[in-house]
């Protein structure tokens, strides 16, 4: 990063960070802290209102803001094309601040700007997953970011698919709504459970009912919304041998459960990990004769009794 590049970043940290002190800037920027006192110092001569509390760090004047940034043709296009995403992506009242967001970025462009990154908007498409508007849906991620930002707790019904019989199960949750995660199309509410008193992961479309209570919740200090890990409860390993010819696409429909995939002689061996056996056995079914089960001995057995369900089921009358 040059200098340049980094007195602007310096301003941007200060801005929407707050105090800084000079180590804790020069380990975000890798340089040293006499790096730091030197950019601050070239800042103030060049006017931007810096305040020095010695021991504390840096700050800026309350109010001051910078000038209106110019974007590149890239920079102007992600940024378009994310609120054109997010507008279509979220319920009425985001899909109209992230259409407006849009209409304010394009309107301070330089006009040969706009018409190039106009003409990168019509060469790219990115269409989402799954559609916003099934029913209910907006609705719902209204009330859940409303139990987000108000800090109290939802309560609905919520469907388990996978249980140990496979047949799944409906109950009664009241949960802490600590944030929302969309993966691959699908919005996930991430939440304090009341019944299991530990943070869960509840898939939107399993929920119905949802009210939010009157019931008041603080956040665990610190927490952070990023990419879920794998869950520390699903413990039970799988591994399956598939036939080599369809390796390709078993890797373009991987399971949501699947930490290792590695080639071998015999074909591609998948690893999984799961808290149940039932949670996997659908997937597993789809690749028909093509998949081997190496262990555990268990679910090798109930895929076997699946297969000898389905004879029976499709034999001629």
């Amino acid at each position: 990063m040059n200098r340049t590049d980094r007195l602007l970043a310096l301003v941007l940290k200060l801005q929407s960070n707050g105090r800084q002190r000079a180590e804790d800037l020069a380990a975000s920027f890798e340089t040293s802290k006499r790096t730091i006192y030197r950019d601050i110092q070239a800042l103030s001569e060049a006017g931007v209102p810096v305040i020095s509390l010695p021991g504390q760090g840096y700050s800026l004047m309350e109010g001051y803001f910078l000038p209106p940034l110019s974007f590149s043709t890239d920079e102007a296009t992600m940024l378009l094309m994310g609120a054109d995403f997010m507008a279509r992506s979220f319920d009425a009242e985001y899909r109209g601040a992230a259409h407006s967001a849009g209409v304010k970025i394009e309107a301070v462009l330089p006009e040969k700007l706009r018409d190039e990154v106009r003409y990168l908007q019509e060469s790219i498409c990115f269409v989402p997953i799954n559609e916003p508007d099934r029913p209910g849906e907006a609705e719902m991620l209204q009330q859940v970011r409303r139990a987000i930002m108000t800090r109290r707790t939802a309560r609905f019904r919520y469907h388990t698919r996978f249980t140990e019989d496979g047949k799944g199960k409906q109950r009664v949750r009241e949960a802490d709504p600590y944030g929302m995660l969309n993966a691959g199309g699908i919005w996930y509410m991430v939440a304090h459970c009341h019944l299991r008193r530990d943070t869960r992961i509840f898939r939107l479309d399993r929920v119905a009912d949802l009210s939010v209570l009157d019931k008041r919740f603080e956040r665990p200090p610190g927490f952070k919304m990023t990419e879920p890990e794998h869950d520390e409860q699903r413990n039970i390993v799988v591994r399956a041998l598939f036939d080599g010819e369809i390796a390709p696409w078993v890797r373009e429909a991987r399971s949501y459960f699947v930490v290792e995939m590695e080639d071998k002689a015999e074909g591609l061996l998948v690893t999984l990990r799961v808290r149940m056996e039932s949670e996997i056995v659908q997937w597993l079914l789809s690749w028909g004769g093509s998949v081997r089960v190496l262990e555990p001995d268990s679910l090798r057995l109930r895929l076997s009794e699946e297969g000898r369900r389905i004879r029976e089921n499709n034999r001629n009358p």
